[in-house]
């Protein structure tokens, strides 16, 4: 399986010498993710704007735990940055993301140095008005991306960097719809018409995302799922074929959301993966549609984008 999203990294950081990737409390762990047979991991470091004079700073400490991580590890997992690192390697690969693009500021060479350090996914804002663009939160839906923004969105095209639209105003999702001119992903995002939530995606949103070639990876969060703040498995999978319905399913993909998240769980960690499999066995789900969404689909984006 591919993972699209987790936070992992931020937990590890905030529990100091206390835990570690190799084994933790959390919902993602070496021993998790090689009970699930993940092929692949992406590990947001997710940094929240305005809690921190500076956030670059912020993002630097939680960039040097994951490769602390990563080399107190190198046996089972290994930090990749390209599809074809991903074929060769042998061990569970470790993509690595941005959650808050807000931290380079209007710096666009601290864009290009978070390319030099690997990252290869970023999450354009999260819940605060940044450099490049507003938050879908009160207020902010009907902004759209800055022309700062607009640069981000060319160069993270030129170089190969996934654009995420997860957390992004309605606005500025459709700036990055018509400006894009490669597949971008909602990494952890649901479908609005079943819970109204401003961090899910309408259906017209859904479409457009597959039309491009993008991904909607499944968010675990409660309040996404469920109207009543439970995350169980049967709305999972209601969301789920909704997405398939609006947008095909080359759209649907696993963006979990692990270590990010709170409230009740019926899938509590990834390891526990296969309770969703069998889940879309018994709707009449083939292995094969259900191999697209566990990896095949984030495969060839990684491909086509990277």
């Amino acid at each position: 399986m591919i993972d699209l999203h987790c936070d992992t990294i931020l937990l590890l950081d905030e529990s100091g010498d206390k835990a570690n990737l190799r084994k933790n409390p959390f919902s993602v762990d070496l021993q998790k993710l090689k009970k699930n047979k993940s092929l692949a991991q992406f590990f947001a470091l997710f940094i929240e704007l305005e809690a921190y004079d500076d956030p670059w700073m912020q993002f630097n400490q939680l960039y040097n735990r994951f490769i602390k991580e990563m080399n107190e590890n190198k046996n089972t997992i290994k930090h990749v940055r390209s599809y074809d690192e991903m074929l060769k390697n042998e061990k569970i690969s470790a993509f690595l993301t941005v959650e808050e693009g807000g931290i380079i500021g209007s710096d666009m060479d601290k864009l290009k140095k978070l390319y030099e350090l690997g990252i290869r996914l970023i999450t354009l804002t999260w819940n605060f008005p940044n450099s490049i663009g507003f938050p879908n939160v009160k207020g902010h839906g009907d902004k759209g991306l800055t022309n700062f923004g607009k640069d981000v969105i060319e160069y993270m095209n030129t170089s190969g960097m996934i654009i995420d639209v997860s957390h992004l105003s309605d606005a500025g999702f459709w700036d990055v719809a018509k400006l894009s001119k490669k597949p971008f992903v909602a990494s952890h995002s649901n479908a609005r018409s079943i819970v109204d939530h401003s961090r899910n995606l309408t259906d017209q949103m859904i479409k457009r995302v597959g039309n491009s070639g993008g991904l909607v990876g499944i968010n675990f969060c409660p309040s996404f799922i469920n109207d009543d703040g439970v995350s169980t498995i049967d709305m999972i999978v209601k969301h789920m074929l909704h997405i398939i319905d609006k947008g095909g399913i080359d759209t649907m993909a696993i963006g979990t959301d692990f270590d990010g998240i709170k409230g009740p769980l019926e899938i509590k960690d990834i390891s526990k993966m296969y309770l969703l499999k069998d889940a879309l066995k018994a709707k009449g789900l083939t292995e094969n549609k259900i191999d697209r969404i566990w990896q095949d689909n984030a495969k060839r984006l990684i491909g086509e984008v990277l």
